[in-house]
């Protein structure tokens, strides 16, 4: 249905350009962090290399039962070698991003593990004193009032510290607990993926980049070529138009012949009519 598409080819060719120069932006800022410490340099080295990708593969297209085996073998090498960088690049940037939106959350989650084994090693030291405490207590007799207060006295000083610490702990768990909820809203999608599929998100969220890099600039590099055909096909009707003209013209060229050929006969048979008139007389 698209193919009676007035301008079918110029849409191929919008659908070629906005998927090449995506990928390419992609590749070209996601080289640059991985090469952080000359950015600029590899910004303006790899855009020169993603335009000429896409003209050495339009090269190889148009012109390949004339050119040499030599240079064919060259540009179809370098042709794949800068897809594979370019899915390279690709999957520097997505991965970047990836670890900028999960860095805090992954931040949040080891401190909240902190906590929570801070937690649970004051809840044991509580109960560690309390027991102690019981045990001294037991092991005087009923009569020795004052020193099982004295003892209660110097006990609970320090389970009443690591009460106040328990419920400083509790109230930064609670927390952080709040804060990975609003933070889990950008990785929430990875993290339901993670449990559907029982494995960690890491996993989850490569294998979702792969997929990406392997459908990315093959899919820009397919559409260049599809739209280098469009333009071929509306070039050969052109031209087909143009040799039906050319034949058309030619019945008339033969037709002002015969029309020369008839007149010539006329003259001959005139010439024979005279000469018969004269022999008459």
């Amino acid at each position: 249905m698209l193919e009676r598409v007035k301008n079918f080819s110029s849409l191929v060719g919008l659908s070629a350009l906005l998927v090449a120069g995506s990928a390419a932006f992609f590749s070209v800022f996601g080289l640059s962090k991985l090469f952080s410490g000359a950015a600029l340099s590899v910004i303006i080295m790899a855009g020169s290399l993603e335009f000429t990708k896409l003209v050495a593969a339009s090269f190889l297209y148009q012109f390949w039962y004339t050119m040499s085996r030599l240079l064919k073998i060259y540009l179809t090498t370098g042709v794949v070698v800068l897809v594979i960088i370019t899915s390279a690049g690709i999957f520097g940037y997505l991965s970047n991003a990836y670890q900028g939106a999960t860095i805090n959350f992954e931040k949040q989650s080891t401190e909240l593990l902190a906590l929570e084994d801070r937690l649970e090693q004051l809840e044991e030291d509580k109960d560690f004193l309390k027991e102690e405490l019981d045990a001294q207590v037991e092991s005087l007799p009923e009569n020795y009032i004052t020193a099982k207060r004295k003892l209660r006295e110097d006990y609970n000083p320090r389970i009443n510290s690591v009460n106040d610490e328990i419920l400083q702990v509790k109230t930064r768990v609670s927390d952080l607990e709040i804060s990975l909820i609003e933070t889990g809203v950008d990785v929430g999608p990875a993290i339901f993926l993670a449990r559907a599929f029982d494995t960690d998100v890491d996993t989850v969220v490569k294998f979702f980049i792969f997929i990406l890099i392997f459908v990315f600039d093959p899919m820009a590099l397919a559409m260049v070529l599809a739209w280098n055909t469009t333009l071929g096909r509306k070039s050969f009707e052109v031209y087909g138009e143009n040799e039906i003209e050319v034949v058309e013209e030619k019945p008339k060229k033969i037709k002002k012949e015969k029309k020369v050929n008839v007149s010539k006969v006329e003259e001959i048979v005139n010439k024979m009519k005279r000469i018969g008139r004269g022999g008459r007389e």
